[in-house]
């Protein structure tokens, strides 16, 4: 259970924060939450004066979504103030970003339709939440290929994948940003199921599985029954017994509260629990020539902070999963090869993603080829 002590903070935390969003505005509270002055009267009523100017100088005005806190960051890598920051800077203050965190605008299938739609220029959602509206990108959740760090890395920094997926993304009315990972997916199960150490364990468990097709036949494979539930009903679901089990990374589960929910946390690395930082493509493509360049940068500068920040947010989220009470259950080598073997992508049942995602069977060998040569970012391995 969450410590009386530790929710009466985050209560009073967030009633400063509605406090400070009713009296200076949304964005003002946001930096005043993120940077620890939200009670502070006087850095507050500057922060709004120096965002109103900063808006008000801009040429053009971004605003940008997730479903995360700012200050969840220290748990989960995705840099939210530190993107506003470098687009902002990198523009010369000619792009203002307006921030909307928390679920504000929409989170998952929702958030991601907004971006498509154009009344939200930007944001940051889950590759599987992106799938619906642009499948090609459900090729990272074919298993055993690019699920670790490094090799999703080098997959989405090269010429293969920018040439052939960016393309593909566009068409559907994204402009992806830039690619990252939070960690590979688990499997983690409710309190009293048992622990998953090979995919026998799996038979007959009720899966919580996103909008992928390719994840729900991954764990059709391993012998379980898929159930796709919405993210904001999945909390219910794990409590209801509705679903024993659900797949994202480490982090996630902290950052979403599962800890008080969970037994055991299986570090399985199938695939990456992967994000993607995505604009308006129409929106994009009317920036002058210079604010796109200059907004590529800032792109390219978050995507390197964001993977150094995996570690840090990893280390931070296995503490509180561990005070929770949950146990982390890392396979052995002889493990791992049950999970390929039976799960992996040279089963025949992925032909036809390979096919669809990819263009042939022969194109994605292409895209396993460029996960596994070294690209321009370093992601440390990690194992439990």
């Amino acid at each position: 259970m969450i410590p009386t002590e530790t929710l009466h903070r985050v209560q009073e935390q967030r009633r400063q924060f509605l406090l400070a969003a009713r009296r200076y505005g949304f964005t003002a509270a946001v930096l005043g939450l993120g940077g620890g002055f939200l009670t502070d009267r006087r850095a507050m009523a500057q922060s709004m004066a120096d965002e109103e100017k900063k808006q008000k100088a801009a040429k053009v005005t971004m605003i940008f979504a997730t479903e995360y806190k700012i200050e969840d960051y220290v748990r989960y890598p995705i840099m939210q103030a530190k993107y506003k920051d470098n687009v902002e800077t990198q523009s010369k203050g000619q792009i203002y970003v307006k921030l909307h965190p928390a679920g504000q605008l929409g989170v998952g299938a929702a958030l991601a339709q907004k971006i498509q739609a154009g009344t939200v220029q930007g944001g940051a959602v889950s590759l599987s939440n992106f799938s619906p509206f642009t499948p090609v990108v459900d090729l990272i959740n074919i298993p055993y290929w690019c699920g670790d760090n490094q090799r999703f890395a080098n997959l989405v920094t090269s010429k293969a994948w920018n040439d052939e997926i960016t393309p593909k993304v566009m068409a559907k009315g994204y402009r992806p940003l830039f690619y990252f990972t939070v960690d590979p997916r688990t499997i983690a199960s409710r309190k009293g199921f048992k622990v998953i150490k090979v995919p026998s364990d799996m038979q007959g468990m009720k899966m919580r599985v996103p909008p992928s097709k390719l994840l729900q036949t991954f764990y059709r494979l391993a012998g379980a029954n898929p159930t796709v539930v919405p993210w904001g009903e999945t909390a219910t679901a794990i409590k209801q017994g509705v679903a024993d089990g659900l797949d994202p990374a480490i982090a996630a589960l902290a950052t979403f509260g599962f800890q008080d929910l969970l037994s055991n946390i299986s570090y399985i690395r199938s695939v990456p629990d992967a994000q993607m930082f995505a604009a308006n493509a129409a929106w994009y493509q009317q920036l002058p020539e210079d604010l796109r360049k200059a907004f590529d940068a800032a792109n390219e500068q978050t995507q390197v902070e964001t993977f150094a920040q995996i570690a840090p947010a990893r280390t931070e989220s296995m503490r509180q999963l561990r005070a929770g009470g949950c146990e982390f259950f890392n396979p052995s080598d002889a493990e791992m090869k049950q999970w390929v073997e039976a799960c992996g992508e040279q089963r025949k049942e992925y032909d036809e993603f390979k096919v669809a995602f990819a263009g042939s069977v022969a194109a994605f060998d292409g895209f396993r080829k460029a996960a596994n040569t070294q690209g321009p970012i370093t992601v440390p391995e990690f194992k439990l």
